[in-house]
């Protein structure tokens, strides 16, 4: 329009390095974060940052410039074309644990201009050098209680590598040995006077979050300064965070930078209470210690709640708002966490949306309905957050929009501002996922015709048994109901006669004595009995970090048992 004018008056590339800035100017003196005997507040927070930007960057870690023309394609999810110089930067790789040092490199490593890489603790010695090679890291950053298997991930990867990252431990000064330089002794050396490198466009990366994988193709998924700062105000949005709230970290800040509830909590100037421990006994002491106000956790962490013994248990202060996401929650965990005085949001993310991407947004009229179809409703995946643009059910061989009749089960696809900017190395998956304009989530879901995303399985999961379709979430909700049942994941197993069948793997409860006949005869009371599980084993099951269930390797045993014949019916 005639007389508009683009220029750095009216244009800053968006970034959540801003919120510390302004954390540390409006809430200086006040606790940013607390692990522990340790407190440090925003102001010391962002000195501390500043230091390890600067010590990083005196190593050479930082940005170097390189011409990028990026243009509309079938898979793109931008809305411009232009050319522009984008930066391609260093990378700096930690493990650690829900650490002060942890949240601080969340801003100092982007700080020097270089991205994050944060890797699970789970990981093998294997993984971890296969990461490292992947993702190019040029400094190593190691919680001293994984560097056992830092060291044999580097000699790993020294067979071929000419230059290793700089590995620095994070420790307390009484376990460091002296053999490596210590993270608050690179903060000590850091040279005075740093100036912060903003970035030059908002669309440069700020972190890179690995999805689990296979070994030979891992997806690193590149998250931009702009995405990271929408995000995170977002999450802020979805958890009703006021200004100074409480949070308690259940989530580990590997996984999706936290949720982006690291940058969140700096935009609001909160307090992060830091704990090594996510056992029900440490969560009611720290809530109760601290005032905690909100909080985020897989639906196994509220598992881990509800099902908590009286004595482990303390009254909240207040009700506490808590996040869960992953995988659908049972409603019979969420009607009970919401007797324990907790509010829980459910909603639905990946890593390439930053976490979470929907939630399933309260109206004020269901607050009347009975506590069953309260907790019902709060199963539902909901809506798009604000800041992603569009999510729709589609047929994803022909893009057909599919009707929101809650019937109607097609594909997830989500559009928006919040979406990765890509696959690290991997053109060929960020078209492909991103093809047609739309970022393909391998997800099966269907929409209620008020537009609500309900999520039936990851498609993979859906256990196709003489023709119809079961989904495993379906079954292991009717399980939860189960009284003596703790967890349960249900899977397929091959059946000479239906092609596959359900198995059900189930944890029960301490004391608890029950067979796979009242297992299965339990869910033919409550589903078709087709759906109803014909192999029932009783076992822990796998979990990542983050509490999610390893199902690939359940799949992995029930195909070892066999195919199951005609009249055949497993008691395990």
């Amino acid at each position: 329009m005639e007389g508009s004018k683009w220029c750095a008056a009216n244009y800053v590339p968006l970034t959540p390095l801003s919120f510390l800035e302004r954390a540390a100017l409006v809430y200086g003196g006040r606790t940013a974060v607390v692990c522990g005997d340790k407190r440090y507040s925003w102001r010391e927070t962002r000195e501390r940052c500043l230091a390890g930007a600067s010590a990083l960057a005196h190593r050479g870690v930082g940005r170097r410039d390189v011409v990028s023309d990026w243009s509309l394609t079938s898979c793109s999810v931008f809305f411009f074309l232009r050319s522009t110089t984008l930066c391609s930067a260093d990378q700096v790789a930690v493990i650690a644990s829900n650490i002060p040092a942890m949240y601080e490199l969340h801003f100092s490593v982007p700080m020097t201009g270089g991205v994050l890489c944060t890797l699970n603790t789970r990981h093998d010695a294997a993984m971890v050098s296969i990461l490292l090679k992947h993702s190019d890291a040029k400094v190593f950053l190691v919680e001293s209680q994984f560097l056992a298997v830092a060291h044999d991930a580097l000699r790993l990867l020294a067979d071929g590598k000419d230059n290793l990252p700089l590995l620095i431990t994070i420790s307390d000064d009484d376990n460091n040995d002296g053999s490596v330089m210590d993270y608050e002794a690179l903060l000590r050396s850091a040279p005075r006077g740093f100036d912060i490198r903003w970035p030059t466009d908002e669309r440069d990366p700020i972190s890179l979050n690995y999805t689990s994988g296979t070994t030979s193709r891992p997806k690193g998924v590149i998250y931009s300064h702009r995405g990271a700062y929408l995000n995170s105000l977002a999450t802020v949005l979805v958890n009703d965070m006021a200004t100074m709230p409480v949070y308690l970290w259940t989530v580990p800040m590997f996984h999706c930078n936290g949720w982006c509830m690291v940058w969140g909590t700096a935009a609001q100037g909160g307090k992060s209470v830091c704990i090594g421990s996510v056992a029900p006994k440490v969560i009611f002491e720290q809530i109760a210690r601290h005032g905690v106000t909100n909080m985020g956790g897989a639906p196994t962490v509220l598992n881990k709640i509800v099902n908590a013994p009286a004595s482990e248990r303390k009254p909240l202060p207040r009700r506490v708002r808590i996040w869960t996401g992953g995988a659908p929650p049972p409603p019979q965990v969420l009607a009970k966490m919401e007797e324990l005085g907790f509010d829980v949001v459910h909603g639905y993310g990946l890593t390439e949306t930053y976490g979470p991407a929907t939630l399933c947004a309260w109206k004020p009229e269901w607050d009347a309905l009975p506590l069953a179809e309260r907790s019902r409703i709060r199963t539902l995946q909901g809506v798009p957050h604000l800041m992603l643009q569009d999510m729709v059910i589609k047929d994803p061989v022909t893009m057909e929009t599919l009707p929101s009749d809650g019937r109607t089960v097609g594909e997830v696809m989500l559009r928006g501002n919040t979406i990765m900017s890509g696959y690290y190395k991997d053109a060929a998956a960020t078209e492909e996922t991103m093809r047609g304009g739309w970022l393909r989530t391998g997800d099966l879901g269907v929409r209620h015709p008020d537009g609500y995303l309900q999520v039936k399985d990851r498609s993979k999961d859906i256990i196709i048994s003489g023709g119809e379709n079961i989904s495993s979430i379906e079954v292991e909700s009717v399980l939860f109901g189960h009284p003596a049942v703790l967890d349960v994941a249900v899977v397929a197993r091959p059946d000479d006669h239906w092609g596959e069948t359900p198995c059900a793997f189930v944890t029960l409860k301490d004391g608890a004595r029950v067979t796979a006949d009242d297992i299965t005869e339990f869910c033919r009371a409550r589903l078709p009995h087709y759906m109803a599980p014909r192999t029932v084993v009783f076992a822990d099951l796998p979990k990542t970090a983050t509490g999610k269930t390893q199902k690939y390797l359940l799949r992995e045993n029930a195909r070892a048992m066999g195919s199951l014949s005609k009249q055949g019916r497993s008691k395990l």
